[in-house]
This record gives C-alpha cells, structure tokens and sequence, in this order.
C-alpha cells in the first residue's frame, strides 16, 4: 500500500516511528507534512494535503499527525470521502478500521510516545474493514451525509 504522512510542527515527532512502521510492512510512504521549522504553519494545510492523496486515489490510506490528532482530524474530515479516525488507543484504531472502514488515521505528538503511536498505526494499518453489513450499511449512510441526503 502507499500511505499519505502529513505533520504539522508538533507532529512532526511521530514521524520516524510511523515510516518504521510502514517500511517494515513493506508500505510505500508519500510525505507531506511540514519540511521546515516554521511552527506558524497550520495544521489543516497538511491535513488537506493528506486528505486529498488518499481521496483521490494516490494513496490507499494515511496518517496525519499534530498536537492531539483532533484539530488535523477535523480538518482532514473536511474532504469528501475521508473517514479520518482520532485515535491514542489500539483498540480504536482497530475499530476504526474493522467497524467504519476509516482511511486516515490522526494522532498527537503531544499525547503519544513515538512507541505508542508506532503500535497504533500498525493496528490501523493491518486491520480490514469487515464488510459485515450493518458496518457497510452506516458507511452508505456517511455518504448520503456528505451529498446533504437526509437519513430519516
């Protein structure tokens, strides 16, 4: 897989753990975060960045990361077809990806150790969606939220 890495300055820390673990899965890295020290850069620039790599198909997944992984997370969810996941824990990350086929994960370098986020994007990253159809159902539904249909 070629996975989009996207960082503002307080990300940035992450990086070197989450390139680790792709590389060792054998994934592709697109990086697209912050190559400067210039921390008045904001975070949803690289968000976008990221967002639209994996929406419009040059990367199959990504990872972007800033202070606490929300505001980027935020942002990223901004962009038609994103379903980026704030996650500082294994077990969401895997639920993301198992349960609501989340194709970006966010996570903060103000709240994880590098060991930490490295353990989180793996889960993310080798968990499949289930396919199982009340999961699919509600992927169908966020969808018709993002084309302003009405789900009732």
């Amino acid at each position: 897989m070629k996975i989009a890495i996207a960082c503002d300055p307080a990300g940035k820390v992450l990086v070197p753990a989450i390139e680790e673990v792709c590389a060792r899965l054998g994934h592709e890295c697109l990086y697209l975060g912050i190559r400067d020290t210039d921390t008045t850069r904001d975070y949803p620039v690289f968000a976008v960045r990221a967002a639209h790599a994996v929406s419009e198909g040059e990367c199959d997944l990504g990872i972007i990361l800033c202070g606490t992984g929300v505001g980027i997370s935020i942002a990223a969810n901004k962009v038609q077809g994103i379903r980026c996941c704030c996650c500082s824990d294994v077990y969401s990350a895997k639920l993301s990806r198992e349960h609501n086929d989340a194709n970006i994960l966010a996570m903060g370098g103000r709240v994880l150790a590098p060991e930490s986020a490295a353990l989180i994007a793996e889960a993310f990253l080798t968990t499949p969606f289930s396919g199982v159809d009340r999961h699919a159902k509600r992927i169908a539904m966020f969808s018709a939220i993002e084309r302003g249909e009405p789900l009732e």
